[in-house]
């Protein structure tokens, strides 16, 4: 039972990385069993396509990161030091990726999603739940900084919205030019664009 278990992770794991690494489109199956080193015939057991395996893949990985989300979002921090923790590990983690791949990456929901959504409903589904559920935190954060007093009045939801796809086409931009960069002084870009009154110390 546990190598059964080992498979369908490994599968997983070698799916999300593939995607990521490369396209959707240009994944195969017989290249993510490679990759995880299970039998062609295993990978059926498991999963009936390459769709199937992909939905999977998508909400393991948005599992993970949301324990990430959660502390990094945390209502007993500042609700500016959320937005500025979260874009520091956002910067971080693309920095560490490009160290290591030589590429940089990006976000697997922002890069997937845009290439098939046109074309398979169950994965635009899954990254749109996925992207709604990361949405949240933002729109929380915001509301709790309106509260304060700390950034202007308006819709938090709408605010969020605007913010994550500002956040989204930079980190976009990043992969498109290799450029980690980018994203350095992505806490002072967002908090400009909120307008936010920042009473925090400065990210340099």
């Amino acid at each position: 039972m546990g190598r059964t278990s080992d498979a369908s992770e490994r599968l997983m794991t070698a799916a999300l990385d593939l995607m990521w690494e490369e396209s959707y489109g240009a994944v195969t199956i017989d290249g993510i069993c490679q990759r995880a080193k299970v039998k062609k015939g295993s990978f059926y057991y498991f999963y009936e396509s390459k769709s199937d395996l992909a939905v999977a893949a998508l909400e393991r990985c948005a599992q993970a990161q949301e324990l990430i989300w959660a502390e990094q979002f945390s209502p007993a921090k500042p609700p500016l030091e959320r937005i500025r923790v979260h874009c520091e590990f956002t910067y971080a983690k693309q920095v560490e990726i490009k160290a290591r791949t030589g590429k940089v990456l990006g976000c697997p929901m922002f890069s997937v999603g845009s290439e098939i959504c046109n074309q398979d409903e169950r994965i635009r589904e899954k990254i749109q739940h996925i992207l709604g559920r990361i949405a949240e935190h933002w729109e929380s954060a915001i509301r709790d900084a309106q509260t304060e007093g700390l950034i202007g009045p308006g819709d938090p939801a709408a605010k969020a919205r605007c913010v994550f796809a500002y956040v989204g086409g930079l980190i976009t931009q990043a992969r498109i030019h290799n450029d980690a960069e980018i994203l350095r002084n992505l806490g002072d870009q967002v908090l400009a664009h909120l307008h936010a009154k920042c009473s925090e110390p400065q990210v340099a």
